[in-house]
């Protein structure tokens, strides 16, 4: 087993998983409390002192005591390791400790699936989640931000749920980079069953999470307080598209209560999937378009986004007299020099000068002893240069 908690304290949490649901913070009051050895003690004991757990009424305490005597941990703990999985605890040094700013309603264990480091991988972490039922917007953008996360060396987490869930860990996993799964149910449980080869994937490449047990099956409300841990374990969440009452919204609510920064991929004003996403924005989010921008919010200094502008024409080449000059020529017929000087506010001298620098530029030309525009400054359009 890993080093940094004793074998005790692990075969305690891992049953504590059995009996505690995630989130609970009753059950996270009396591990801090009793810490986890005492409290299956406390839990398995024939009789329960009375006042021994505060805060939670008989019938509840009778159905932690139920689960308790039902656990064995050392059958989850093989069968997380026949699936290829292990057991993290708090204390372990592969633990990330972000996810202690839960409170008492922080994980009492995390069962992993993967090779990689979890402290290690959340330390560079983004989240990224939106609508089961998205939009093709929705997925592209989403397969977008996960690859292009990715390929910068971050690590795309997200709940592996059908659309932006699904789509953002395929991005990452395209770009042979890094994602987590953070499921709502065992490890070793696919949830749902058409994504058996991604999270099978994801196990290979990436990293597979969970608090329930092995076998542990998925409800409303695990999925609902999944997300504390989503939101927690990174430094920041994006939500690509979420109607109001979206799960995404918790996820990102989370965020902004743990000091986390919280980002929106915004969509069309009549988009009913994005509604929930400009809610947000409306708010403390930031609005972001593409992996740059959010690895400029959430990374280090120095890792900014690149500077964005509309196409550059060849008339912005002009400097301020030459763009006097220019403006000084009718749009139709010809003018002498003496006549641009005047419109220009400039000398002859200075307005030839500028005339010729114009024509070397194919904005001007000569007509006898006079000079009138061409068609590349009357649509300046037609004279792209670049852009950036």
């Amino acid at each position: 087993m890993t080093a940094g908690v004793s074998d005790e304290e692990r075969l305690a949490r891992a049953a504590l998983t059995r009996v505690v649901e995630p989130g609970d913070e009753h059950g996270g009051r009396w591990l801090r409390e009793h810490g986890p050895v005492e409290l299956m003690a406390r839990l398995t004991a024939p009789a329960l002192p009375e006042g021994t757990l505060r805060g939670a009424g008989e019938q509840r305490i009778e159905g932690y005591r139920i689960r308790a005597a039902a656990a064995d941990p050392g059958r989850d703990l093989d069968a997380a390791a026949a699936a290829g999985g292990r057991f993290l605890c708090p204390g372990d040094p592969e633990w990330p400790s972000q996810l202690d700013d839960l409170g008492d309603a922080r994980p009492v264990g995390l069962w992993v699936r993967g090779r990689s480091d979890l402290r290690i991988w959340a330390l560079r972490s983004v989240a990224v989640v939106g609508a089961r039922a998205c939009t093709p917007y929705g997925a592209h953008m989403a397969a977008s931000l996960g690859s292009g996360l990715a390929e910068r060396g971050w690590v795309v987490v997200s709940g592996a749920a059908h659309g932006v869930d699904g789509a953002a860990h395929r991005g990452a996993l395209a770009a042979a980079g890094a994602t987590v799964a953070v499921l709502a149910c065992g490890v070793d449980v696919v949830y749902p069953r058409s994504h058996a080869e991604l999270i099978g994937r994801i196990a290979e490449q990436g990293l597979v999470i969970g608090e329930l047990p092995p076998g542990g099956h998925p409800t409303r409300s695990r999925f609902v307080l999944r997300n504390r841990v989503i939101a927690a374990l990174t430094r920041g969440t994006v939500v690509v598209e979420a109607e109001y009452r979206s799960g995404s919204l918790v996820t990102a609510r989370a965020a902004q209560r743990l000091g986390r920064f919280t980002m929106g991929v915004p969509g069309p004003v009549t988009s009913g999937l994005s509604a929930g996403v400009h809610e947000l924005l409306r708010g403390e989010a930031v609005l972001v378009t593409d992996a740059d921008e959010v690895v400029e919010l959430v990374g280090y200094i120095g890792e900014l986004a690149p500077a964005r502008r509309g196409p550059v024409f060849a008339r912005d080449l002009v400097g301020p007299a030459g763009a006097r000059v220019l403006e000084a020529l009718p749009a139709r017929g010809v003018l002498g020099a003496g006549d641009i000087a005047r419109g220009a506010g400039v000398t002859t001298d200075e307005a030839l000068g500028r005339l010729y620098e114009l024509h070397s530029l194919g904005f001007v030309e000569r007509h006898g002893d006079g000079w009138r525009l061409t068609q590349a400054a009357i649509h300046p359009s037609n004279t792209r240069r670049g852009g950036a």
